[in-house]
Formats: structure tokens, C-alpha cells, sequence
């Protein structure tokens, strides 16, 4: 037995999304509270426990449209033809909202209160699993951490094709990798609906390929 709320962490778990059009552009949030969710974050699995993980917090108007233009011109394309991809495979409306929502951001980026990008104090190295391993997770209590403090974000990479350009605009060395780019505001709203997700007993097999997993009632 623990002394954890266990309905409650759950809830966490399954409402912390990516949230995009309930950002609020209008509320500033406080460095201190992010400096909270940044260290609950170091908390995830490091390999090695090099804790070689950085993070870059961007409040400044003009850096937030450089970075802006940067994600738009890979963002805005890409979208695009998702939404010729989506019209020809017929109406989906939840993947509709997903381009919708994605585009608006694209938009709206410079206008959000902070940016805050995930780094590593080296540049990739193989095997991949185990160099993003020691990162990612760290990104994702991150955004747990802030969802439970009121606060949305959103995992994106659109920047990273031209990772060198953002680096520059930020004085980030060549030996330093970002990983993502998160814009995080206050949510509006009061809460978020679990994301809809096919059964775990569909996609979980046991000892072996597509082998059907036992539960407890049968």
C-alpha cells in the first residue's frame, strides 16, 4: 500500500495533453513555477545519472518571434499537406481538430507567454533508446508538472530542422542538442477530457507476438 491518491494521479496522468488552442496568450506565468516543474522534472531516469540535461526558458518578445518564424516555416507546410493528405482520405473530425488546433500555434507561437526548450550537454550518439532515454522522460513530468499547476504545453520538434538557426538566435554551443520546444501558458478551462485510447488488453501481448494477454477474469 502507498500514500499516493491514486485517482487522482490517474487523472493527472490521462488529462496531461497537448494543448494548443486553450493556451492562454493574455497570462503571465511565473519563472519560479517553472523552475518548480523543471525540478520535479530531473527526477525522471538519467542514464549513468550524468544529469547532463539542461533547460532554456525564453521570455524575451523579439527571440520569441525568431524562434516563431523558424517553427512556421516547417510547421505551416507540413500542416498543409496534412490537410490535403486528410481531405482525400475522407471526413475525420478528430484529426481535423488536431491540424486545426497545430495551425493555430503555428500562428500563435510568438504571442505565448514562455518557450522553454529541453536540452542535452552533448550531441547524439547511438544507440538512439538510450541517448533520448536520459532526456525525454525528464520533458514529459515536466509537462505533468505543469498541468498540475494550471499550467498546458505542448511537444514540438518543428524547429529542429533548423536546430543550428535557433542556436544561434540563443547562444547555445555546438556541442548541446535540443530535443523539443514547448510553449507553456496557463490553460483556460477548468480541466481536459482523458485522450480516447484503444483498450490496454488490444495492444499488449504476452510472451510473444500478437500472443493474447490473461487478465484477471479469466
Amino acid at each position: 500500500m502507498t500514500n499516493f491518491d491514486l485517482e487522482q494521479i490517474d487523472e493527472l496522468m490521462l488529462t496531461t495533453k497537448q494543448v494548443r488552442l486553450r493556451l492562454d496568450l493574455t497570462r503571465d506565468v511565473p519563472i519560479d513555477t517553472v523552475l518548480e516543474c523543471i525540478q520535479l522534472a530531473g527526477g525522471a531516469p538519467q542514464g549513468g545519472n550524468t544529469q547532463r540535461n539542461r533547460w532554456l526558458v525564453i521570455d524575451d518578445p523579439d527571440k520569441k518571434a525568431a524562434i516563431a518564424d523558424v517553427y512556421a516555416r516547417v510547421g505551416r507546410p507540413y500542416l498543409e499537406r496534412n490537410v490535403d493528405v486528410a481531405a482525400r482520405r475522407g471526413p475525420d473530425a478528430r484529426q481535423q481538430r488536431v491540424i486545426d488546433s497545430s495551425l493555430y500555434l503555428v500562428e500563435h507561437m510568438a504571442d505565448v507567454p514562455l518557450i522553454v526548450i529541453p536540452m542535452r550537454l552533448d550531441r547524439p550518439i547511438e544507440p538512439a533508446a538510450g541517448y533520448y532515454g536520459s532526456n525525454l522522460p525528464g520533458v514529459w513530468s515536466f509537462q505533468m508538472a505543469l498541468r498540475a499547476r494550471g499550467l498546458g504545453s505542448t511537444w514540438t520538434t518543428f524547429h529542429l530542422e533548423h536546430e543550428q538557426e535557433v542556436a544561434e538566435l540563443l547562444g547555445i554551443p555546438d556541442t548541446v542538442t535540443q530535443t523539443a520546444l514547448l510553449p507553456v501558458a496557463y490553460y483556460t478551462g477548468d480541466s481536459f477530457s482523458p485522450a480516447p485510447r484503444r483498450p490496454a488488453e488490444e495492444i499488449t501481448y504476452l510472451n510473444a507476438w500478437r500472443s493474447p494477454i490473461r487478465t484477471g477474469n479469466e
